[in-house]
C-alpha cells in the first residue's frame, strides 16, 4: 500500500484535476473505491426484470460491477471524467435518416482512452510505483454511478448523467487507482423535479422514471440488436433513427445549456454531413467501411445498418 501525507494527497489531486482540464475534459471528480450497495441493488432489479433484453454481457462479472476493488487489487480511488460531445451543428434532418450525435465523428473509445492514459502517465511521474487502469464504457464499471458519486451530476429520469451547467451530452471515463486521493464528497441533488418530458417524448414507451427498458429502446434495436429483424410492433415509431436515438436527451430542459464541444475528431466528415435518404438506401459495404472507418457506427455493422434503414423505409435492403 502506498502511504501519502494529507499534503501529498491534496497536491496530487489538484495536479490530476488540472491535467484533466488541460486534456479537454469538462469535469473531473474523485471518489473512494468501495462497494456500491444501492446501485448494485438497482442493477440487480433491472436485470431481474429482463430490461437488458439480449445484452447478456450485462449479467457477467457482476461482482466487478459492484466493487472496483475487484477490477484492481488494492484500489483506493475512482477518478471520473466527463468529455463533451455536443455538436456545433447537427447533421441535417430534411430528407434524411438520423444517427445519434455521439457517433458523428471518431469513435469516442479511442479518444478518451488515449487521454486517460496521458492522465495516468502524469500521475506516474509523481508516484512511479502506483497502479491504475483506465476504463471507457468497455468493462464492468458503473460509470454513471461513479460520476454521480464524485459530484459530476445526477442520474436523471432518462437514466443519463445530467450536469447542471452543461446537460447530458457527455462521455464518461474512469481511472481506478491504488492511490488514496482527496475525495469529492458533495453529492449533486436531483434536479429533475416533476418534469417528465423525456418519458412523454419516447415514441416506444421505453422509459419509466429512472428506468430504461431496452426491449423497447430505439438505441437497443438499432445498435445492440444482432438479429435480422426488428419487431413489426415498432413500425412507424423510430422517427427516422437508424443508429441510436437522442430523443430523451434532446427534449431535456437541462440540455438547453449545452455548449458545443472542442474536439475536432467528433465533427462529422463532409461525406456524412451530405448524406441523404437516397444515399443511405444505396450505401454499399465498401462505402460503409470507408465512411465509418473509425466510427462507433461500426458496432451495428453494415448489415445491421441496412436492416435499420430497410425497417424504416419499408424496403428490404439487406
Amino acid at each position: 500500500m502506498i502511504e501519502m501525507s494529507e499534503f501529498s494527497k491534496n497536491h496530487l489531486t489538484s495536479k490530476i484535476k488540472n491535467k484533466a482540464s488541460d486534456l479537454g475534459f469538462y469535469a473531473c471528480g474523485i471518489s473512494e473505491a468501495k462497494h456500491l450497495a444501492e446501485d448494485t441493488e438497482r442493477l440487480n432489479k433491472w436485470l431481474d426484470s429482463g430490461y437488458h433484453a439480449e445484452m447478456k454481457y450485462m449479467e457477467n462479472h457482476f461482482e466487478k460491477r459492484a466493487d472496483p476493488r475487484k477490477l484492481l487489487e488494492n484500489a483506493k480511488s475512482v477518478i471520473s471524467v466527463l468529455y463533451n460531445y455536443y455538436p456545433k451543428k447537427n447533421i441535417p434532418e430534411e430528407d434524411n435518416y438520423k444517427i445519434s450525435k455521439y457517433a458523428y465523428g471518431t469513435d469516442y473509445h479511442f479518444i478518451l482512452k488515449k487521454k486517460l492514459k496521458e492522465l495516468i502517465a502524469l500521475i506516474k511521474t509523481e508516484v512511479p510505483d502506483m497502479n491504475a487502469r483506465a476504463f471507457v464504457d468497455s468493462a464492468p464499471v458503473l460509470d454513471r454511478a461513479w460520476a454521480a458519486k464524485s459530484g459530476l451530476g445526477w442520474i436523471g429520469k432518462n437514466t443519463c448523467l445530467i450536469n447542471k451547467e452543461q446537460g447530458s451530452y457527455f462521455f464518461i471515463g474512469e481511472i481506478i487507482t491504488d492511490l488514496e486521493l482527496k475525495y469529492d464528497e458533495k453529492k449533486v441533488p436531483n434536479h429533475c423535479g416533476s418534469c417528465t418530458r423525456c418519458i412523454d417524448a419516447c415514441p416506444t414507451g421505453a422509459l419509466k422514471p429512472y428506468e430504461l427498458d431496452s426491449n423497447k429502446c430505439i438505441s437497443y434495436w438499432t445498435i445492440e440488436n444482432k438479429g435480422a429483424k426488428i419487431p413489426d410492433k415498432f413500425k412507424g415509431k423510430f422517427q427516422e433513427w437508424i443508429f441510436g436515438c437522442d430523443i430523451c436527451q434532446d427534449v431535456c430542459p437541462w440540455n438547453n445549456l449545452s455548449e458545443p464541444h472542442n474536439e475536432p475528431e467528433f465533427n462529422p466528415s463532409d461525406e456524412l454531413f451530405e448524406m441523404r435518404k437516397g444515399d443511405w438506401e444505396n450505401l454499399s459495404e465498401e462505402q460503409f467501411l470507408k465512411l465509418f472507418k473509425d466510427s462507433a457506427v461500426k458496432r451495428a455493422g453494415f448489415n445491421g445498418l441496412k436492416r435499420n434503414i430497410g425497417f424504416i423505409s419499408g424496403s428490404n435492403l439487406t
